[in-house]
């Protein structure tokens, strides 16, 4: 069984978060990374799959060079290979990173690697959008279940478990399948001394894309400042009540 598991490199969200001077990124100048922790639990829950029914685990992420940490805390836990697309800026919508992660998984397809299982969390936990894991199964015509809280092999079908309204929900789908998986599912291990000595000396696999044009763009809208109220004392008595009749005549509020 080969398992992909796509995840994240998110700010820790321990650390104090401040936005840039034109308010429309997280400020990282002074805040650690990590892996969403969905994420997380995907990628210990694909080494713990390997370690049941053989096979192998691909670590994946779109993101900074800098990135290349979290691969190797992922590859530390026990995920065999891993591959960065190295993408800069803020241009990377959901819709732009599965249509780089689809062609990723349809080169290595065409190198001969097919992969049973895509693992995803079920949301990152900076953004949230709930998005790229469906795409990805849109992008490659496959089944996609999300919400899991439990994920096992039987009989080479994937038995997928999430909380419904009433109960529980449980897909039987056959591979290849997108899986989006949520914290609780299990409980990811602490990566070794031996496991992160390995990670350190393993390769990367390193791609390079350019970001398209997002489908989306982010506009800021100001209210402006309202102009400054003048008061004027029309009179007292009779006068006053004619000068106020002259006045709504004017701004056309009753006839003139």
């Amino acid at each position: 069984m080969d398992v992909l598991v796509c995840v994240k490199r998110v700010p820790v969200t321990g650390g104090r978060i401040t936005l840039t001077e034109d308010e429309q990124e997280i400020d990282t100048r002074y805040l650690g990374f990590t892996v969403s922790p969905h994420e997380e639990c995907a990628v210990e829950e694909a080494v713990r799959l390997v370690e049941a029914h053989g096979g192998s685990s691909t670590v994946l992420t779109l993101g900074p060079a800098a990135a290349e940490e979290q691969l190797r805390d992922a590859m530390a836990m026990g995920a065999n290979r891993a591959v960065l697309i190295e993408a800069e800026g803020p241009r990377w919508d959901g819709s732009a990173t599965a249509a780089a992660i689809a062609g990723v998984i349809g080169d290595h397809r065409d190198a001969g690697v097919a992969y049973d299982l895509l693992l995803f969390g079920n949301e990152s936990a900076d953004a949230g959008g709930y998005q790229v894991g469906i795409r990805v199964a849109h992008l490659l015509d496959l089944p996609c279940v999300t919400g899991v809280k439990h994920l096992e092999i039987k009989d080479g079908t994937a038995v997928a478990r999430r909380e419904g309204p009433g109960g529980f929900e449980i897909y039987e789908v056959p591979p290849p399948v997108v899986i989006a998986v949520k914290e609780g599912i299990n409980l990811p291990r602490y990566p070794s001394i031996p496991g992160r000595l390995r990670a350190k000396k393993a390769a990367v696999e390193r791609l390079v894309m350019e970001a398209p044009r997002p489908a989306l763009e982010m506009v800021r809208m100001r209210l402006p400042q309202g102009r400054d109220k003048q008061v004027e004392i029309l009179g007292d008595g009779a006068p006053g009540i004619e000068r106020a009749v002259e006045v709504l005549g004017h701004i056309g509020v009753m006839p003139s």
